[in-house]
């Protein structure tokens, strides 16, 4: 794909962490992919265990194939490691408790931190697709702290008005939704309410 030098308008980093949740971390890359956006993605060590258990062994292999790149979740000296790097924004699903508490403490520890917090600092979107119920108010301090410093907390919660008939289209819908907080300018926007076709002209408004 080319890429305009330094524009990074079509440039995504997504962060695949430890939490249950995998495949929609794996479909994020191919949604991106398939729009021929240049996908820069990380996987931390949990993320490649649960991938292969979720999804499948071959699961790490597709990303690799779709990513314009695959960091090792150790080197912090990789691209996305630097704010001169210019991307459209990162997305981390699924987001595990551990990686939003690093995050939120600008603990960047690991490749995957270093990235998220450079888009913190940059000002870009970064969205985190927290996987982990039922919580406790450890879990939604760090949600609010993260929320306080600009990011964008997106727990992957199923949109049931619009009937899913499979998981496959539950998790297709959770990555668009995340993917579309990102911006309008990846083409991947979410399905859109359109309104009760059983509610008339005189129905009340449901809480």
């Amino acid at each position: 794909m080319t890429q305009a030098r330094g524009t990074g308008a079509r440039r995504v980093v997504v962060g695949i962490s430890g939490a249950s949740g995998a495949a929609i971390g794996l479909r994020v890359v191919e949604l991106l992919a398939a729009t021929g956006a240049e996908v820069h993605a990380v996987v931390s060590e949990a993320g490649e265990r649960t991938l292969a258990h979720e999804v499948g062994t071959s699961a790490l292999a597709r990303v690799d194939r779709l990513a314009a790149r695959r960091h090792p979740v150790a080197d912090i000296g990789a691209s996305i490691a630097s704010g001169s790097f210019r991307t459209a924004g990162m997305i981390v699903a699924p987001c595990s408790i551990r990686t939003l508490a690093a995050i939120a403490a600008s603990a960047a520890d690991n490749l995957l931190t270093r990235a998220a917090d450079v888009h913190l600092k940059e000002r870009r979107p970064l969205v985190l697709v927290v996987r982990e119920s039922p919580l406790h108010l450890g879990h939604i301090r760090a949600m609010a702290a993260v929320t306080e410093i600009g990011a964008i907390v997106a727990p992957p919660v199923p949109a049931f008005y619009l009937k899913p008939a499979t998981v496959a289209d539950v998790v297709d819908e959770v990555a668009r939704r995340a993917l579309a907080l990102i911006g309008p300018d990846l083409g991947l926007a979410a399905s859109e309410w359109r309104g009760d076709p059983m509610a008339g002209p005189c129905a009340s408004t449901r809480a």
